[in-house]
């Protein structure tokens, strides 16, 4: 299958998953301040809390296929809370409000799925618009272009070693790409991305290119404690101690020592995945210090912003601003109504 097919299949298959839905009351996507809700959603995550006056409460993320939504249960009870830890999908009533520019779900009643509910689970998880069978496939087509043998056979030894996970894992817990095969999705658009740059910019090095896209999200697999829907219960013990960027420095170094990687390649593989977030704030003690590094950044950056401007933008129709979106900057988006999708 050609690249071009590729795109064209994610964008095809994007716009059937947005029609998906019916049967399940409201979308995530389509609840609007002010409204009722009334309809089956995905418990990505809950916790107990209290207000200012000690009083609990429940905070919950809900998501289906079209997004996600900050909900409460200000009226806790022990068993609402065990409703919550049995069921990964309740139907849920209550009322659209607005917080701090932010659509925010009051929940007024909820139950459990249950079996005489016309509804199936794979309609509600969120997931990357194309099968991961593909995407692994297209994926593993960019590392046979590495020219390089001991690199090419590095990556293939990871993606080998890691391929069951990354047929589901989430691309983070919550943010861009936080949905099942996300993780594929990402790196499939950044090695698409950066195949074009390349056809651009003929004097970056292809092999590290390609190889430092494949490589430098790899261990959120081991950051994260996954699902097979791809909802992350939380980060593991080495990812809260060390992250991703770490782990992925040694898995390059780990492996490149059992297939004799020479000492230079790896060095030069581990600065890519070390300095990919640019700052040290976010992970990065190293900024990019070869051409290649500081595109694979970009690469990065690119990828996640226009997942969260289309993210955005679906939910809303030509001529209209999306809610303040905390990702971009608490920017408002607008849809152009001359807009050809």
């Amino acid at each position: 299958m050609g690249q071009a097919s590729i795109g064209d299949m994610l964008n095809e298959k994007a716009r059937e998953q947005m029609k998906s839905m019916s049967g399940t009351g409201k979308t995530i996507s389509e609840l609007k301040a002010g409204e009722k809700a009334d309809g089956f959603y995905l418990v990505k995550s809950f916790e107990v809390k209290k207000t200012t006056n000690g009083k609990q409460y429940i905070d919950l993320e809900l998501v289906d296929k079209t997004g996600e939504i900050n909900a409460k249960i200000w009226e806790y009870s022990k068993e609402t809370e065990e409703i919550l830890a049995e069921n990964p999908v309740v139907k849920v009533r209550g009322e659209v409000l607005e917080w701090s520019g932010t659509r925010q779900l009051k929940v007024n009643k909820l139950r459990g799925k249950n079996d005489d509910d016309d509804i199936k689970i794979s309609e509600l998880i969120p997931s990357a618009p194309i099968e991961s069978s593909e995407m692994l496939a297209a994926v593993k087509s960019y590392g046979k272009k590495i020219k390089d043998s001991e690199i090419r056979l590095l990556v293939s030894n990871i993606l080998i070693k890691y391929e069951k996970k990354l047929y589901y894992y989430p691309a983070a817990k919550k943010n861009h790409h936080s949905y099942m095969g996300g993780l594929l999705y990402h790196t499939l658009r950044m090695l698409q991305s950066g195949e074009r740059l390349g056809q651009v910019y003929g004097f970056l090095k292809m092999d590290y290119i390609y190889a430092g896209v494949l490589l430098h999200d790899i261990c959120k697999i081991l950051e994260m404690d996954s699902d097979e829907y791809g909802v992350v219960s939380d980060y593991s013990m080495e990812g809260k101690l060390l992250g991703h960027i770490i782990q992925g420095i040694k898995e390059i170094e780990i492996e490149g020592e059992k297939i004799g990687l020479s000492r230079e390649k790896s060095i030069i593989l581990q600065h890519m995945v070390l300095s990919h977030h640019y700052e040290p704030e976010f992970g990065s003690p190293k900024k990019p210090m070869t051409p290649e590094a500081e595109i694979l950044h970009f690469l990065d950056i690119i990828d996640a912003r226009m997942f969260d401007f289309e993210h955005a933008l679906e939910a809303i129709g030509p001529g209209q601003f999306t809610d303040k979106i905390w990702l971009l900057d608490n920017r408002n988006l607008y849809k152009p109504t001359d807009s050809n999708q």
